[in-house]
């Protein structure tokens, strides 16, 4: 759901705070020297990925941004950019667990790819101190809310691809995140063989159910403070329109500059499509489902909704990296197909 405008501006006075902290640490960890060097696991981050060709140069909002040489220290901090080095052959030394999944901070479908588990960082708010001290060459923010102050709080302690332009608000999608990070990691090619075998199984799944095009799809979800609905620009947006649906016309119509808009109990109607997804995210399934509001909007009624009580699920649908998508089409497509099939 949308970050609250007080937790926004919490979080630029924490990144300025911190701006002060960080040069200072840096200073220190300059004139002690590496104190991990020998670390071979931590200082191999990317000995799975190729020499690749450097200098290599990413555009962001912020500017181009260009890696001198093959980062073997990644901290990577936005959402699903740790696993998206992964799959492209790197081991972060640092990530942001943003669902949260716990334990090394990545889903099911990367469970095994790291060798030595990464140091977690908070997500709106990260520890920059504790960035700094991981000595990273290579920051990954690629998928994050855009903020400036974040990013120049970031790139005082190392190179930092931030959001593209037109990127905010988490609006990236899986095949820009993966491009910018394999250019990062200067392993371009094997991003767009990642790119281009993920495409065929989203080409293979529309072709596969036709009965998806044209078809109205709503994508909500439910927390403690209440219901909401995803928009165009969005990963769980993107992967419908792949396999043929249409967003809400009705949310479409109220989009901003956020990934998704609110939406009242007065209002549930808006949730109506020929389909409705939701997701819980904080609270039980059931407060979702039993909800006799919920239950009284049209396509709920007619029993053309899912309610996803499967926390794997969900979260595969939600991470939208070039590694959970292709989970998400293996468990999400036979669910839709069953109801739109109805």
């Amino acid at each position: 759901m949308n970050a609250s405008a007080s937790r926004a501006r919490r979080s630029r006075r924490t990144s300025v705070l911190a701006a002060g902290a960080v040069a200072a640490l840096l200073v220190g960890l300059s004139a002690c020297g590496s104190s991990d060097d020998s670390d071979s696991s931590a200082s191999a981050a990317s000995e799975g990925a190729s020499a690749g060709a450097f200098p290599a140069k990413v555009a962001t909002k912020f500017g181009e941004v260009t890696v001198d040489k093959q980062p073997r220290r990644i901290v990577a901090l936005g959402w699903g950019d740790a696993e998206t080095v992964l799959a492209l052959g790197g081991q972060p030394v640092g990530a942001s667990d943003w669902l949260p999944f716990g334990g090394e901070g990545v889903g099911p479908w990367a469970k095994g790819m790291y060798d030595k588990k990464p140091e977690l960082i908070g997500t709106m708010e990260p520890e920059f101190e504790k960035i700094a001290s991981l000595q990273p060459d290579l920051i990954l923010d690629t998928k994050s809310s855009g903020d400036r102050t974040r990013y120049d709080t970031l790139k005082k302690i190392a190179p930092t691809v931030g959001v593209p332009k037109g990127g905010d608000q988490y609006k990236l999608s899986w095949e820009q995140q993966t491009t910018m990070i394999a250019a990062a990691m200067g392993v371009p090619e094997k991003g767009e063989k990642l790119i281009a075998e993920t495409e065929k199984k989203f080409e293979a799944a529309a072709k596969a159910h036709p009965e998806f095009k044209g078809r109205t799809i709503t994508l909500g979800s439910r927390t403690s403070e209440g219901f909401g609905v995803y928009v165009g620009g969005t990963g769980r947006v993107d992967f419908v329109e792949r396999l043929g649906f249409e967003n809400n016309p009705k949310a479409e119509a109220q989009a901003g500059e956020g990934f998704s808009v609110s939406v009242s109990k007065e209002n549930l109607d808006m949730l109506d499509a020929d389909l409705t997804v939701m997701a819980p995210i904080g609270i039980p399934a059931t407060d979702i489902s039993g909800d006799p509001l919920y239950k009284a909007v049209p396509s709920v009624k007619a029993g053309n909704d899912i309610v996803f009580d499967d926390k794997d699920i969900s979260q595969a649908f939600a991470t939208d990296s070039v590694l959970s998508v292709s989970y998400a089409l293996e468990k999400v497509v036979p669910l839709f197909a069953e109801k739109v099939a109805k």
